[in-house]
């Protein structure tokens, strides 16, 4: 049998480039007198911008100092060990770099066992050991914890996370079987699966010991003291730690069904992580780690040589880094101060912006519209979600009034934008009121002022031509609701130059939006492809195929909605008008439904009635449509719209539209939501071979956001 040692250095050898984390261990005389303690700090000596992960040589590392403290354990030198990180950080989980390097099936089963091998023991010495959670803990950081006899969590830590599912991993190290066994599966499932699938939420301090994975809470600045304080108290008996007794019996089973409702109800059945954690839980019931932990290590091994994980694994590379560093951006010394920003329009569109500028520059942003009406409306909006984050406790009061005093509206363009660096318009989409709009505005902005547009789908380039100055007028198109999609699309116009392109990306990174530079081509990336898929789902309802057919069609991707319920959100005016600007650049490939085209001209928002709780067409738009007599299966109409994305993206990459497959996969996890286990899209369709039937050749190199040949 492969000892763990040998089983580490294996695993070393696949993964040279690992950053390590060394386990040192100090010993210290625990207050009132408790007795001698060996205390282990996780630390790869760098600071907190470069957490702490368990690589191989980190796992043996940890693996050598327990070593250490078993035998003084043993020996009775010691009376415990805790196990604490780095300053802000305690560990972040397994190196990511090393799993997507792994191509056998039992190198990535060496992953999970290595990982089992070093934790489980300790909780097998002979002494009680102790987690101090003094920083960001995830994954395989929180489970290293979970093997501890006590835990303790400062009341400063940010983010503590289960996050596997959402790359599409398990959590392999004891999570799955540990956690339900210490706060109940219901709780667990909370943690695992519905946290993880909504977008991967984190947990602050106080909420890890409410849940009760900690059993201690103490503030940050002397947060190891206090616990060492408490940790003696524990050891002495003056402490005793009650645990609510977990419900074994039906209660277990309902959490698992929950659980399995919230994975149906984000990835319908289309990535098989969330499915593998809750069959683990399931059969955590019984309490017998030896099996859970065999099939936390199956689990994870399967997954680790899927490709699931591989896309999650390059979604997050996208998130993580490209977009840190966004391809084509400028040199940033060319930006110029934002000082004051201007919004054109008082819709709901304009006022988020207003909203989103004010809360994250924190300058003054003055918002202007054709009457006095839509302007109060606008800036009431503002004020009221500036209330509600009040109540939420998301600012605090002061914050507030300070935030209310730098958004107001004004009817004179020329005294509201006088002294303004950077102002946006968000009116209607069409071109002339667009260019318009502009025109006003360049004759009483100052010169260095940019002009910024929110289209989603028109010519850049067009809208600024009249202007006397078009190299300051860059696209930024936003996607709706502000506050929640990151993507920003920023545009270069023909005559864009570098310092307003420098200037629309500096202000971008102070929103906190994911920027992706995009060539003026109609619609840019997200609306072009979502067009393009939905116009093949409305050609195959028009030509016969029952709407339910077609809308179901796509659901074994795992989009985060249905292609009608899409087109009902983006509304169906907006949708037809983007199809329109479409087909009049490329009428071969953008059709546009004439029965959408009725829809919209009887003032209909919804193609769907939920009358009986579940969608069924309303029978008002039933009776608008006008459809042909060829019935397609959803297999087909999946093939038919899957081509044409495929189709589509090609061509934008050969137009320039982006700098990369990488861009487009970026945009649409970033402005549409689509899962990770995609990638975005171009890692599923080289997996599916619809790259090579629809567009001529795979979109990555084999071994990206695959499995390494």
């Amino acid at each position: 049998m492969t000892s763990t040692t040998e089983l580490l250095k294996g695993a070393a050898s696949l993964f040279p480039d690992e950053v390590v984390t060394q386990a040192h261990v100090r010993h210290l005389e625990l207050p009132s007198q408790a007795g001698r303690f060996a205390l282990i700090t996780l630390d790869n000596g760098f600071d907190h911008s470069k957490p702490t992960t368990f690589g191989p040589g980190s796992l043996a590392h940890l693996n050598e100092a327990l070593d250490q403290v078993e035998r003084e354990a043993a020996n009775g030198e010691i009376v415990g060990v805790g196990i604490t990180g780095k300053p802000f950080i305690f560990a972040v989980g397994a190196d990511l770099k090393g799993v997507e390097v792994i191509k056998e099936h039992q190198d990535a089963l060496a992953i999970g066992k290595g990982g089992h091998d070093v934790f489980r023991r300790l909780s097998q010495l002979a002494v009680p050991t102790f987690a101090y959670y003094n920083g960001a803990a995830m994954g395989g950081g929180v489970e290293v914890g979970l093997h501890c006899t006590y835990r303790t969590i400062s009341q400063a830590v940010p983010a503590f996370s289960l996050p596997e599912v959402f790359l599409g991993l398990v959590p392999g190290w004891g999570g799955c079987v540990l956690l339900p066994n210490l706060i109940g599966p219901d709780r667990a499932i909370s943690m695992i699966i519905e946290n993880s699938l909504n977008q991967n939420r984190q947990l602050k301090g106080p909420q890890v010991h409410e849940l009760g994975v900690a059993d201690a809470l103490f503030e940050g600045a002397d947060f190891l003291e206090q616990s060492l304080h408490w940790t003696s108290a524990v050891l002495r008996g003056e402490i005793e730690v009650a645990r609510p007794e977990v419900d074994r019996g039906e209660a277990w089973d309902q959490a698992v069904a929950r659980g399995r409702e919230i994975a149906d109800g984000k990835v319908h059945g289309a990535a098989p992580a969330a499915y593998r954690a809750l069959d683990i839980i399931a059969a955590a019931k019984d309490g017998d780690l030896d099996a859970g932990f065999q099939a936390e290590d199956q689990a994870l091994a399967d997954l680790i040589m899927g490709s699931e994980l591989r896309s999650g694994i390059y979604a997050f590379n996208l998130v993580q880094k490209r977009a840190k560093r966004p391809a084509g951006a400028p040199d940033k010394s060319l930006a110029r101060p934002v000082t004051k920003v201007g919004v054109v329009g008082a819709g709901l569109m304009a006022s988020q912006l207003a909203l989103l500028f004010a809360r994250r520059l924190e300058v003054p942003v003055v918002l202007t519209d054709i009457d006095q009406e839509r302007v109060d409306k606008g800036v009431g909006y503002v004020h009221e979600e500036i209330d509600k984050l009040l109540l939420k406790g998301r600012v605090n009061q002061d914050k507030a009034n300070r935030l209310k005093a730098l958004v107001t509206g004004s009817l004179d363009k020329a005294t509201a934008f006088a002294d303004a660096d950077f102002v946006i318009e968000a009116v209607f989409e069409e071109m002339g009121v667009k260019q318009k709009v502009f025109a006003e505005v360049e004759a009483v902005v100052p010169e260095h002022a940019i002009l910024a547009t929110n289209t989603s789908s028109l010519s850049v380039t067009e809208m600024a031509s009249q202007l006397r100055h078009p190299e300051r007028v860059v696209g930024f198109h936003f996607f709706n609701p502000v506050a929640v999609l990151p993507l920003l699309e920023i545009v270069r116009g023909e005559r864009t130059d570098d310092a307003s392109l420098a200037t629309a990306f500096a202000v971008a990174k102070s929103l906190k939006k994911t920027s992706v530079l995009v060539k003026d081509a109609p619609a840019f990336v997200v609306n072009r492809i979502l067009t393009r898929f939905l116009g093949e789902v409305l050609r195959a309802i028009d030509e016969g195929t029952p709407v339910e057919v077609a809308d179901r069609a796509l659901a074994p991707m795992g989009l985060p909605m249905s292609p009608i319920v899409l087109l009902e959100l983006v509304g169906p005016a907006v949708a037809h008008h983007v199809a329109g600007t479409l087909h009049q650049a490329f009428p071969d490939r953008f059709g546009v439904s004439d029965n959408l085209g009725r829809v919209v001209e009887a003032g209909k928002r919804n193609l769907y009635v939920y009358d009986s709780g579940k969608p069924e067409l309303d029978p008002e738009v039933a009776a608008l449509f006008q459809t042909g007599d060829v019935a397609l299966t959803e297999e087909q109409v999946r093939d038919r719209a899957l081509d044409a994305i495929a189709q589509e993206v090609r061509l934008m990459l050969d137009e320039g539209v982006v700098a990369e497959a990488q861009d487009i996969d970026l945009c649409l996890i970033t402005g549409a939501g689509w899962p990770f286990h995609l990638g975005g899209i171009t890692p599923y369709l080289d997996r599916e071979g619809v790259s090579e039937r629809a567009a001529g050749g795979r979109f990555l190199a084999p071994g990206v956001a695959s499995v390494p040949e």
